[in-house]
């Protein structure tokens, strides 16, 4: 099987969007992982998606701006709210990089109920907040459905330089062009299209955090071997390909 190569350019241009947002001050929590481990928690016809040998599990907070369809204002309530997605990494039989989301806490009701029903997304609904104090953003979330109320996370940071050539890993952490979801039996490969990533590396003040665990992910040992942080891109989402 011949596998995409890490880009930081889409190679995939939608053409007919489906779905357009934004997502802003984004933060990049990444630990490695043997691929075994997270193999059952992909779905069908993809694989853990590796780079030297270790696949990863991400803690991404970061704000969502102006969820609307192509051509339409959207609704200002829900358009814009907090949001947090614990992810792994896969890769299908056409070569296909992209994202596995093992749950998505979010701040709005709605979007978390047609996330659920339409797309097949494991959403949340959750309180949560981003608060920026000078330099510092700090990212809070407790859960309030389904189970396991409570649950919550809490993510501190102080974004530092502009990364002018991102390296391996961290194209391999970013330039994910799509989504890989199970979708009522059949599994689904969502195509997504943004300019690259504009990073920074970013300092952890602190972290508090229960979301990986009730995402069902393996525990997570020590620090993040990764933290890096971006104001954010524009999004278009394509039309879903069916992969098995």
């Amino acid at each position: 099987m011949a596998v995409e190569p890490l880009t930081p350019l889409t190679p995939r241009p939608v053409r007919r969007p489906s779905l357009v947002q934004g997502w802003h001050e984004l933060t990049f929590l990444h630990w490695p992982v043997q691929p075994d481990r997270v193999a059952g928690l992909l779905p069908d016809g993809t694989v853990p998606d590796t780079l030297d040998g270790m696949t990863y599990v991400g803690l991404v907070p970061f704000r969502m701006h102006r969820v609307r369809l192509p051509g339409e204002p959207g609704v200002p309530y829900f358009r814009t709210f907090c949001e947090t997605n614990v992810r792994l990494y896969s890769v299908d039989g056409e070569g296909r990089r992209a994202v596995v989301f093992r749950s998505l806490d979010a701040a709005r009701l709605l979007p978390v109920l047609l996330g659920r029903v339409g797309v097949g997304l494991p959403y949340a609904w959750s309180r949560m907040r981003l608060r920026r104090d000078g330099d510092v953003l700090t990212y809070t979330c407790r859960r309030r459905w389904p189970s396991p109320v409570g649950t919550v996370s809490r993510v501190t940071v102080r974004p530092g330089e502009r990364i002018a050539r991102p390296g391996k890993l961290e194209r391999f952490l970013t330039a994910r062009w799509g989504l890989h979801v199970s979708w009522y039996g059949r599994t689904l490969h969502l195509p997504n299209e943004h300019l690259e990533w504009p990073l920074h590396r970013a300092e952890l003040l602190g972290l508090d955090e229960a979301l990986l665990t009730a995402a069902g992910v393996p525990e997570a040992a020590g620090p993040p071997v990764s933290v890096l942080y971006s104001p954010g891109v524009s999004v278009r989402f394509g039309t879903p390909l069916v992969v098995s």
